[in-house]
This record gives C-alpha cells, structure tokens and sequence, in this order.
C-alpha cells in the first residue's frame, strides 16, 4: 500500500454558488500537502436551478415530487464537476473526493440527499470517485455532519496550533470543532450550532440582483427591527427540535422579516444570526472542561465584517476570534480539502466520524468508492 496519495476535493456548500476545488498530497492519517485550491463558479442556469429546487423541497415525499427536475440537475451538476476534472488536468493517480450539492438533509429520516451521480462521473473521467460521504455515518445513528472535525484535527497537527482551541465554520450552516487531543479522535468534539450565512443569503437574492451581502456593508446600512428580532430569537429558543445535532438550510427560513425592506433585514437577520452563533458557542465553551479561548474562523461567513463584530460583541472579553487564514491557510478551502483528505481515509478503510462529532453510535467509515 503506497504511503501518500494524491487527491482532488470537490464542495459545493450550502451557498450553492459554486465548486471549490482543492488538490492535496495526504497519507489519510497525519500529514497533508497542498498543490491546488480553485474556486469554480456555476453558471446562471445551476444556481438558479439549485435555489429554485432547494425552495421547494422541504419534507422526504418532495424528493418523489419533484424526481424528474432532481434527475436532469444531478446530472449537471455532474457534467460541472467533471469539466472541472478535465480543467485541472490531474494526474491518473489521483483519488476525487466528490461531495455533490446537498438538497435535502434529514439525519431524523435516515436521509442526507446530494446530487452528484459518483457513477457517471467515473465513466466520465475515468478517476477513481468516492461520494455519498455522509451515508454509513447516518445508518450508524449518525447526524451526517460536520465531517471535517478530523481534518480540523489534522491542521492542529501540521500546523502546531496550541488546544484545547476551537474552530468554528460558517458556511450556510455553522457548526463547531473542539479539539482537546490531536492524538485522540475519539476525543473530538463537533456539532451544528445554526445558521450561518442562509438566512442572510436568502433574503438578499430575494430582494436584490446581489447573491449575498459583501463584507456585511448592506447590514451597515440598515436598522434592526426589534420587535422581529426578539420575537425571532423567541421563537428559537422555543423551538420544537432543540435537540437536533445537524441542520440544513430548509431548517431555516426568512419569512418572519417579510415586510422589511432589503436593508433592514439583513441588518436584523445578521443580528439574530450572530445572536445565535455567539450563545449557542458560549454554551459548548462553558459545557468544556478545558478553558478554550482561541476560535479559529473558516468558511465564507469568517467575511462578513459586521457578522464577525456581532459575534464578539456577544461573547465574554476572554475569547478570541482569529481567521484561520492567519495560519496561511485559506479559510475558503477547508472543506475541499478536508473531502480530499477524507476520499483517502475513506479508501484506506479508516474512520471519517465519531461518537463525538456526529452522535454516531461507533466511529463510522467513509463514503462509495467507484474504481476504475
């Protein structure tokens, strides 16, 4: 068994607006090398395909309802991700880690639902593909996500980062990593802890030509409306599913601010998304037998400028907020290359989650590989 393997990891997040690329040299344990990270754009037709679709699919029987149009964008999607293959010219060697377009996420309803067809894009490049990553975490009474908690791990390691320390990505969904031992995934901790930059993005497009709020300057422009942000925190903390451990983006929606303006709520979704992210962090810090006080910030959301300020605003003087890109690591390619690091692992048999990151009930393999 050769000791490094080349990989490629394709994501595509929540935001829906396009593929990052990340082309790495991993053993799958301990050690990684960058070669690549390439950001590709979707163009038009996918991007309103995927919202459109995303809009309407909000309960299990929609994915029969809506087959046909699910069919004709998977294989889109696929066709994208398999040009972008062709683009990077990689060699024969390389492993693809393809993680799809996820459009449904429901761990409650055993389902994670991407769309990415790993057969048809092995018959495309002729690549050895590992997809459907989030499958036997979820039939091990697993949440399905976070999955990058032990690449997260693997950055501690290689870049000598002092713990317990913890890291916190917003994407359209936010979601944290505790690491207390780099020697000891069993030890990792990870969760969901709400949304991120959907509620902000939705209602962007929704009422401007724009896809999402550049460095938070709409939210400065705009005024909070109190009335709808207490209500809507209210309205959360007496939620029915409390106890959910993952979210999707159908998990949330911004009908409680129609009827503001396009200034204003994105001022009061940012406040409320901040709210949300600072108590539900303060909550997992205090519940921590170790005193953490670095949080290193990923994912697009690290960005927004206003977000981040609400953010430590609302949580005690002794914490602090640190991008990761201070560490010369691009905060917006983590995940691709942590579903790079994570096709290896899954091709040498190794676990990709644990008891502690997703509630699954023993450390879980990864996803189908698809050979040559």
């Amino acid at each position: 068994m050769q000791k490094n393997w080349n990989s490629l990891g394709l994501m595509s997040g929540t935001s829906g607006d396009g593929v990052d690329a990340s082309i790495i040299k991993t053993d799958g344990t301990n050690q990684y090398t960058l070669i690549k990270d390439k950001y590709f754009e979707y163009n038009s037709e996918i991007y309103k395909d995927i919202h459109s679709l995303k809009e309407k699919i909000h309960k299990i029987e929609h994915l029969k309802t809506f087959n046909n149009e699910i069919n004709i964008l998977e294989r889109k999607i696929t066709i994208f991700h398999a040009e972008i293959i062709k683009e990077l010219n990689i060699s024969d060697d390389t492993v693809v880690g393809f993680h799809g377009q996820t459009i449904y996420h429901n761990p409650e309803e055993k389902i994670s639902r991407q769309l990415g067809n790993g057969k048809l894009l092995n018959q495309l490049t002729n690549k050895n593909i590992v997809y459907d990553f989030r499958k036997n975490d979820i039939i091990n009474e697993g949440q399905g996500a976070p999955l990058t908690p032990v690449f997260h791990n693997l950055i501690c390691i290689q870049n000598k980062i002092k713990l317990p320390v913890c890291f916190l990505n917003i994407g359209g969904i936010s979601n944290i990593t505790i690491i207390k031992n780099e020697n000891d995934l069993s030890e990792l901790i990870s969760k969901d802890i709400g949304p991120g930059n959907c509620l902000i993005d939705a209602w962007v497009r929704k009422n401007s030509a724009k896809k999402f709020d550049l460095n938070g300057t709409i939210a400065l422009s705009g005024k909070r409306n109190e009335i709808i942000f207490e209500q809507a925190q209210e309205l959360y903390m007496n939620r029915s599913n409390k106890k959910k451990l993952s979210f999707d983006t159908n998990d949330f929606d911004v009908s409680f601010v129609r009827g503001l303006n396009l200034e204003d709520g994105v001022t009061t979704l940012t406040d409320f998304t901040a709210s949300i992210i600072s108590n539900e962090l303060s909550l997992s810090l205090n519940s921590s037998k170790e005193k953490i006080q670095d949080i290193l910030l990923c994912g697009g959301g690290r960005k927004n400028k206003t977000l981040i300020k609400k953010i430590q605003e609302n949580l005690s003087q002794n914490i602090n907020l640190k991008l990761i890109d201070d560490y010369k690591i691009d905060g917006d390619f983590i995940e691709s290359q942590a579903f790079a690091f994570l096709a290896i692992r899954s091709l040498l048999r190794l676990p990709i989650s644990f008891p502690g990151t997703t509630g699954c009930k023993k450390p879980s393999l990864g996803g189908v590989i698809i050979k040559n």
